[in-house]
């Protein structure tokens, strides 16, 4: 079993920044997938960020530029250092983490980014 324990979620203004965390705990396995996602009432999951398989950082088109993910593999742990916020990033952001065929998330953090 794999644990993933979010946090860094606040609320900002536009303009502003802020650091996400994402804790990995339990079984050690093989990770071959990371990263963070966001859901907004009446939507989707939609994939913010995330190492692929081989390891490269992959970014949705809305946040490229302003968001960077990065990892401390010492600490198991995964970043997702958010700047120039804007109000559309308002949303639940879910730390993610796939091994074999095993897909597990995170409880959440919320980022509220006020106009």
């Amino acid at each position: 079993q794999v644990q993933l324990v979010e946090s860094g979620g606040d609320l900002v203004q536009a303009g502003g920044s802020l650091r996400l965390s994402c804790v990995v705990s339990g079984s050690k396995v093989i990770l071959t997938r990371m990263g963070w996602y966001r859901q907004t009432p009446g939507k989707q999951r939609e994939l913010v960020a995330n190492f692929d398989v081989r390891g490269s950082r992959n970014y949705a088109d809305s946040v490229k530029g302003r968001f960077t993910i990065s990892r401390e593999n010492l600490k198991n742990t995964i970043y997702l250092q958010m700047n120039s916020l804007k109000p559309e990033d308002t949303s639940v952001y879910y730390c993610n983490a796939v091994y074999g065929s095993i897909v597990v998330w995170g409880q959440g953090t919320q980022v509220t980014v006020s106009s």
